[in-house]
């Protein structure tokens, strides 16, 4: 009896050691080239419209094309904050009262405005001037990426730890300043 129950872990411990542990480690490592390829992809979609102070629609799907290349989905989240300054006035409804300074207000821009530009609902042809996103140097533009899907690392941690996962595998936040307007 206790020679078979030792036959028994030592087939199981084998099975999971031949197996297994190579599958979980394979699936890791393809979580780690689709996160690098994701954030790759990311800075070089964020420094090109930091550079060129745009977006057009082909530049957005070129990226989302790339994206799909890991084998994921992804939410994506733009988002562009606009820098404008306000003049300071002690009384707002007179403008005799201006006080010589001026505040930095930050507007911020998002997905539906960004994507109502870049596709409107119209039939506007491709290279229309009109479907170009157009950001001003001195605004600040981000783009956060998380995956949708479960990887096979997720599912392999599913299954040997009993888990159901804590959310996307692969997030990805990157930004900065714009620093030209190529337009």
């Amino acid at each position: 009896m206790m020679n078979s129950v030792s036959k028994i872990l030592a087939a199981l411990l084998a099975v999971l050691l031949l197996y297994v542990y190579p599958a979980v480690e394979a699936a890791g490592r393809q979580d780690d080239l689709s996160r690098l390829t994701t954030y790759n992809t990311v800075t070089k979609f964020v420094d090109a419209v930091r550079t060129k102070g745009y977006i057009t629609p082909t530049m957005y799907e070129q990226f989302q094309e790339e994206l799909a290349l890991t084998g994921n989905t992804f939410d994506v989240k733009l988002e562009h904050m606009h820098k404008k300054y306000v003049p300071e006035y002690t009384d707002p409804m007179n403008q005799a009262t201006f006080t010589g300074k001026f505040e930095a207000v930050l507007d911020g821009y998002y997905d539906e405005q960004i994507m109502g530009v870049l596709f409107p609902d119209n039939e506007m042809s491709r290279d229309d001037q009109a479907r170009v996103y157009k950001l001003t140097a001195g605004d600040f533009f981000r783009v956060t990426c998380m995956n949708t899907n479960k990887t096979p690392a997720d599912l392999f941690k599913e299954w040997l730890l009993l888990d159901q996962g804590n959310g996307s595998s692969i997030h990805v936040n990157y930004g900065g300043m714009v620093i030209n307007e190529d337009y």
